[in-house]
C-alpha cells in the first residue's frame, strides 16, 4: 500500500509540480491585479447626460419594438447617436433608438468608435488617437460568458499612454470592458495562467470547465498522498521531529510539514471554484422562484420620462419590474438615484431605495416563513454589495433559505440555501481568505496570502527540482 502511494505521488508531482508552483505565484499576482473589467464607476462616469432632444416614445413602446417579449427591465441612454432604450430580458437583450423604436445594435466601425471615444472622454482619458482595433466574438480579454449577449465586440484603441482598449458591444452600443497595457501584461502571468485561460480554451465554456476541474482534482489527490507521506515519515527523536531525508529532499519534506494545512485546503478550495453545481448549490433561483421574479409585468404602467424635464445630472434611467409592479429609478451619480413606482397613480411615490416592505412583499410569494427584511452588514459572514455604493442590502430569511435583495434594482443578489452557505467558507473563504475579521484588517490580510503563496511556489519549486533530477536519471540511465 505505501509502496503505490509512493509510486502515485512521485509520478504525479512530477507531472504537476510545475503547476503548483503557477498557480501559487499567479495567485500573488492576481491577488493584487484582477482580471480586466469595466467598474462600475469607469461605466457611469463615461455616460452622457439623459436630457435633451426630441420626445421620445414610451417605455411600452420600446419593449414591442425590441420583440423580446419576457422584458424585466429597460434602460435609457445617450449616446453619440441619440437616446437609445436598452431592454433586456432573462436570457437576451436589444437596444432601440428612443425617438422611433427602430433597431439600434451597431454594425458599422465609424459608430463604435464614436462610442467609445464619447465615453473615453467622459472619464477624462486621451481619444484623440483613437481607433478600430478588431471586431471579434472572442479575444483574450473577453471570454467571459457575461459577455455573450453583447457578441461580436469592437475592441477600440485609444493609443494612450496607458495603452487603454475599449469593447464597444454590437448588440447595445455600450462600452462593456476596458483593459489597460499593465492589466494586460500582469493578467498574462496571473488570471491567464492561474484559470488556464487561454481564448481557444476558454471560448469552449464545457471543455474549459472540464479540463481545469478535473486537473484540479488530480493535483488535490497529489497533494493528499504527499501529505500522507510527509507525516508517515516524520523521524521523532526525543523531543526533536527530523526527517530521513537530505538535500533537495529534506527541503521539500520539511517544508511541506509547515505547509500542509494551507496547501491542502488551499488546493481542495481552489477545486471548489470549479464545482458549478457538482457538490454545492450554485445559489441560483429555482425555475419556480424565477418564474416570480421575471414576470413579465405590464409596461403600459410605467413612469414615463420628459427628457426636456429630467435633471442635466441624470446620466441614466432604468425601468424594472419588481413583484409586479414597474419601478423607474434616475440615476443622478454613482451613488445616487431617485425612485418612483408605477402602475398605482393615486399612491405614486418617490424615495432613494426599494424598503423592507417592498423586498418581503416578493420574497413571501417565493418561499414559506418569511421572516422581517433587514439589512445586511458591510462585515456580514455572508457579504453582498449593491451596485449604487452604499445602497441598502436586504436579507429575507425564508426558514432555511436566505435572499438577498438590492434595495438600488431590485436584483436577487444571492439565494442562499444551507449548501451555498456551506460553499461560502469551504471556496471562498479558504481561498481568499475573506472572512469578515481578516477584511476588517487589508494589509494583514494582503500579507497572510502573499506570504503563505510565497511559502507554496518555495514548497513547488522544492518539487520542481527533484522532479526534474528524477526524470533526468530516469531517461539517461
Amino acid at each position: 500500500m505505501m509502496g503505490a502511494i509512493v509510486l502515485l505521488h512521485r509520478w504525479l508531482g512530477i507531472a504537476f509540480c510545475l503547476l503548483f508552483a503557477m498557480w501559487f505565484a499567479s495567485g500573488i499576482v492576481m491577488h493584487f491585479v484582477p482580471f480586466p473589467s469595466l467598474t462600475e464607476a469607469e461605466r457611469f462616469t463615461g455616460l452622457a447626460p439623459v436630457q435633451g432632444g426630441a420626445s421620445i416614445i414610451p417605455v411600452a413602446d420600446a419593449v414591442v419594438a425590441s420583440g423580446i417579449s419576457d422584458a424585466t427591465r429597460v434602460r435609457l441612454i445617450r449616446r453619440s447617436d441619440g437616446p437609445v432604450y436598452v431592454v433586456s430580458g432573462p436570457s437576451r437583450v436589444r437596444a432601440v433608438h428612443a425617438s422611433d423604436g427602430t433597431d439600434a445594435s451597431v454594425e458599422f466601425p465609424d459608430l463604435a468608435l464614436a462610442i467609445a471615444q464619447d465615453h473615453a472622454r467622459g472619464r477624462g482619458l486621451d481619444a484623440a488617437r483613437a481607433g478600430i482595433a478588431a471586431r471579434a466574438d472572442y479575444d483574450q480579454w473577453s471570454v467571459p460568458n457575461g459577455f455573450d449577449r453583447h457578441r461580436p465586440l469592437f475592441r477600440i484603441a485609444l493609443r494612450d499612454a496607458a495603452g487603454t482598449e475599449i469593447y464597444v458591444s454590437s448588440r447595445t452600443g455600450e462600452v462593456v470592458l476596458d483593459t489597460s497595457r499593465g492589466e494586460r501584461g500582469w493578467n498574462w502571468v496571473g488570471s491567464v495562467v492561474h484559470w488556464i485561460y487561454p481564448t481557444v480554451l476558454r471560448s469552449n465554456w464545457p471543455l474549459w470547465d472540464q479540463v481545469v476541474s478535473t486537473l484540479s482534482l488530480v493535483a488535490l489527490i497529489a497533494a493528499v498522498l504527499g501529505a500522507v507521506l510527509g507525516v508517515v515519515r516524520i523521524r521523532i527523536q526525543g523531543r526533536r521531529i527530523s526527517s530521513p531525508y537530505r538535500g533537495w529532499h529534506a527541503l521539500h519534506h520539511i517544508i511541506g510539514l509547515v505547509s500542509t494545512v494551507f496547501v491542502l485546503t488551499w488546493i481542495f478550495s481552489g477545486w471548489l471554484s470549479m464545482d458549478h453545481g457538482r457538490l454545492f448549490s450554485r445559489g441560483q433561483l429555482t425555475p419556480a422562484e424565477a418564474a416570480v421574479t421575471n414576470a413579465v409585468p405590464d409596461w403600459r404602467t410605467a413612469p414615463s420620462v420628459d427628457l426636456r424635464r429630467l435633471l442635466p445630472s441624470v446620466r441614466e434611467v432604468e425601468w424594472f419590474a419588481f413583484n409586479g409592479a414597474v419601478f423607474r429609478r434616475d440615476r443622478t451619480g454613482l451613488d445616487s438615484q431617485t425612485l418612483m413606482k408605477g402602475g398605482e397613480p393615486a399612491r405614486d411615490r418617490k424615495m432613494a431605495f426599494l424598503d423592507e416592505q417592498d423586498v418581503l412583499s416578493l420574497t413571501t410569494r417565493l418561499a414559506a416563513d418569511c421572516g422581517a427584511a433587514f439589512l445586511v452588514a458591510d462585515h456580514d459572514d455572508y457579504p453582498a454589495q449593491s451596485i449604487v455604493p452604499g445602497a441598502p442590502i436586504y436579507r429575507s430569511r425564508c426558514g432555511d433559505l436566505w435572499f438577498d435583495i438590492d434595495g438600488a434594482d431590485g436584483s436577487v443578489l444571492q439565494r442562499l440555501d444551507a449548501s451555498r452557505r456551506a460553499y461560502r467558507w469551504a471556496y471562498t473563504a479558504l481561498h481568499t481568505f475573506d472572512f469578515p475579521v481578516v477584511m476588517a484588517h487589508p494589509r494583514l490580510r494582503d500579507v497572510l496570502i502573499v506570504g503563505l503563496c510565497a511559502l507554496g511556489l518555495v514548497f513547488s519549486v522544492t518539487g520542481v527540482v527533484i522532479g526534474w533530477r528524477r526524470l533526468r536519471a530516469t531517461f539517461t540511465a
